[in-house]
């Protein structure tokens, strides 16, 4: 009796192995079943005259030819927490692009900020900017990547503008969020004088601190994104009202919003030139403090994780930012 039952058992075995082991197979030879990417260093890749670390993100599988997004972390964040919390490596595996991700060192700066406001880490081919610059030689090479986008947060999203403008033949746009206009430091006479109270200058005079900076270049200019919480006391709102008007004025476009609505229930505007394409665009964030802003949630138009200086206010920056930039189609 003993034996027949334990024959019985060793039968009804075999189809649950046969079962567990073609679901094995299956899982490896499935494609868009292997694990997800992850995030890597690179090193070698220029001489880094900024003394940045280069990371990156890139889905397994991406064909030649996708965008590229260089995304640039706050004040006292790394590469990798920005990447996730920011929600543009979500993104990355959902609508098929590659990330950049420069990381500060603290031997550069104590808060790990990027240097937005010094002059040596402003101009083009020296600094901080031919590292970043470097970096996304780098990745175009690697991946054989398509168009460059370059976005940030705080001391980030200040130095995106130092890229817009010192690089501008690199990035087709750009998004800063609770960021600086490029020149910002000096038109105020410190950096901290623009944080809390913005810099004193017309859209011609911002828009000069652009053009000084990649002197006889004709163009195309990279185009804005901006965010702004209203309630942000490190960096003023006015700073993002000068951003406008210093890519308005790079663009040749007037100081007058073509649309105004909402998005998320919070004000939205859109800035066109005279041929009627989108040249700037703001989202004011209603009572948000200083952060990026992000939606967490797998719904439609929602990525990110809260944590500091990511803010969940039902508002994805990354993700809006991707639509206005053609990442999502």
């Amino acid at each position: 009796m003993t034996q027949t039952r334990a024959a019985s058992r060793r039968v009804r075995r075999i189809p649950v192995l046969a079962t567990l082991l073609v679901a094995l197979i299956a899982a490896v030879l499935t494609p868009g079943r292997a694990e997800a990417a992850a995030l890597q260093e690179v090193t070698g890749f220029g001489s880094n005259p900024g003394a940045l670390r280069m990371f990156r993100y890139v889905p397994d599988g991406l064909p030649a030819g996708r965008p590229v997004v260089v995304a640039l972390h706050g004040c006292t964040q790394n590469a990798s927490g920005y990447g996730t919390g920011s929600g543009w490596t979500q993104l990355a595996d959902q609508w098929g692009f590659s990330v950049v991700l420069p990381q500060q060192q603290t031997a550069n700066n104590a808060s790990s900020c990027f240097n937005w406001f010094q002059s040596g880490d402003m101009a083009r081919g020296q600094g901080e900017p031919a590292s970043v610059a470097q970096m996304v030689d780098r990745q175009l090479a690697d991946v054989s990547g398509g168009r460059v986008y370059v976005t940030g947060l705080s001391a980030g999203g200040g130095f995106a503008a130092v890229m817009m403008a010192a690089y501008p033949e690199k990035f087709t746009a750009g998004g800063i969020v609770a960021g600086l206009p490029y020149g910002c430091a000096q038109a105020a006479g410190s950096p901290y004088v623009c944080m809390y109270v913005g810099a004193t200058q017309s859209p011609k005079q911002w828009g000069n601190r652009v053009r000084a900076a990649r002197p006889g270049y004709a163009g195309p200019w990279p185009t804005l994104v901006a965010f702004q919480g209203t309630a942000d006391y490190t960096v003023k709102p006015v700073n993002m009202t000068d951003l406008v008007r210093q890519w308005t004025e790079v663009h040749g476009a007037d100081q007058s919003a073509d649309v105004s609505d909402t998005v998320a229930g919070y004000p939205h505007q859109t800035y066109r030139d005279g041929s009627g394409n989108a040249v700037a665009e703001t989202y004011s964030v209603t009572g948000m403090g200083h952060g990026q802003p992000v939606d967490p949630g797998s719904g439609s138009g929602q990525c990110g994780t809260a944590g500091a200086y990511i803010l969940d206010v039902n508002l994805c920056a990354a993700y809006r930012m991707g639509l206005a930039w053609g990442l999502g189609g």
